[in-house]
């Protein structure tokens, strides 16, 4: 909105050629992201707890966590009122990644919204049942997956990398000499193509709803992620770096930059709320949204293998789960005290503060591992 406007004034006010530079915008989105999520919070804060949509505590938790019951929840909205605000002021509006992206968030965020409100404020203890939760997260995750592969550009945009090797590139997309070639690896491109990016929207879509179930854990590693996910993004929509830095290149990638700050700025606005002890939680309309936006920017800047390692917290939280349920089930016994892990460590007597720092300090480690993936090819 804001570049727009700059165009028109740029040939009066010299100071509006800024506004050209991706980099100001990208600075700019995460302060203002910021400044409307601190401005927001205490108002959002007082409403939620207006209504009583305060946090219930399961009885066969950690009995610390008991305190915790009536916390206002659903602040994910605040989260995403945020970064909505803060990418349409500055990202380029004529962008599809950027409405892409945008639609994601606002759509995994609706679905995590109304089981929010059916379990919080109508009291509704099943909230929206799982199966339709997952078929809505199905379907648009499906959409995204799918207008991915239809709409690419350029066969970097369908071409699956590994990091660390150069050469690994396997080609999925129907701009490749081999799926003309042969029409069976077109099908085979497209499935693969989109069955990945499906799992990685849907799957950290979930993995960071995981996650979110102690003050500030999650949060900080989305912060950190997005940040990581906004240089690659960067990267990407420049020839020149992408060239030299042997990552792909995809045309208009670069304006995500200012969604994945606007993400990271909302996000600390948000901690300042949610740090120990909370004042409110993010929910799942924040969970399960900000897990689908970073799947996708993934997905779009072509670093699926990359998120993974950068949010390794995340997978772990998912693995955790997926372990104990399997091993429960076959064996009859439990690997941890409780899943997700996080639990795990608290019931072995570990503070939350503790539990929460040492996330956090494992957080960084993997995203630098993730940068450095950059120039070690």
């Amino acid at each position: 909105m804001l570049l727009e406007l700059a165009e028109l004034l740029k040939g009066w006010i010299s100071g509006f050629h800024l506004f050209q530079y991706l980099t100001f915008r990208t600075i700019m989105g995460t302060l203002t992201a910021l400044a409307v999520s601190l401005l927001a919070g205490p108002w959002i804060i007082r409403k939620l707890a207006e209504v009583k949509a305060g946090q219930v505590i399961r009885s066969d938790g950690p009995q610390t966590h008991l305190s915790k019951a009536g916390t206002p929840t659903m602040g994910g909205a605040l989260i995403i009122a945020s970064i909505v605000v803060s990418t349409l002021l500055w990202a380029d509006l004529h962008n599809r990644y950027v409405w892409l992206v945008l639609g994601v968030t606002i759509a995994f965020g609706a679905i995590g919204f109304y089981d929010d409100y059916k379990k919080l404020v109508l009291k509704d203890s099943r909230g929206l049942a799982a199966r339709w939760k997952y078929f809505w997260q199905s379907v648009f995750g499906l959409a995204v997956a799918l207008y991915l592969y239809f709409s690419a550009d350029t066969p970097a945009a369908t071409t699956f990398y590994l990091p660390l090797i150069k050469q690994a590139q396997v080609p999925l997309g129907h701009l490749s000499a081999a799926a003309v070639q042969a029409p069976w690896w077109t099908l085979f491109g497209a499935v693969t193509f989109v069955g990945l990016a499906y799992f990685i929207v849907v799957g950290f879509s979930n993995a960071v709803n995981l996650t979110d179930g102690l003050d500030g854990l999650a949060i900080m590693p989305s912060v950190l992620v997005a940040t990581a996910l906004g240089v690659f993004a960067y990267l990407a929509g420049n020839k020149v770096f992408s060239e030299y830095l042997g990552i792909p290149a995809i045309p208009g990638a670069g304006e995500l930059a200012i969604f994945c700050s606007a993400l990271a700025g909302a996000g600390l606005g948000f901690l300042w709320f949610n740090t120990y002890p909370a004042q409110v939680f993010m929910g799942d309309v924040g969970a399960l949204a900000i897990g689908a936006a970073l799947g996708c920017v993934a997905v779009i800047v072509r670093q699926e293998i990359v998120l993974l390692i950068m949010g390794g917290v995340f997978v772990m939280e998912t693995a955790s789960v997926m372990l104990q349920v399997a091993s429960f089930k076959l064996t009859g016994k439990r690997i941890f005290r409780m899943a997700p892990i996080h639990h795990h460590f608290e019931l072995k007597g570990w503070p939350e503060p503790r539990v929460i720092v040492r996330f956090w300090i494992i957080s960084v480690v993997l995203v630098l591992i993730g940068l450095a993936t950059l120039k070690v090819r």
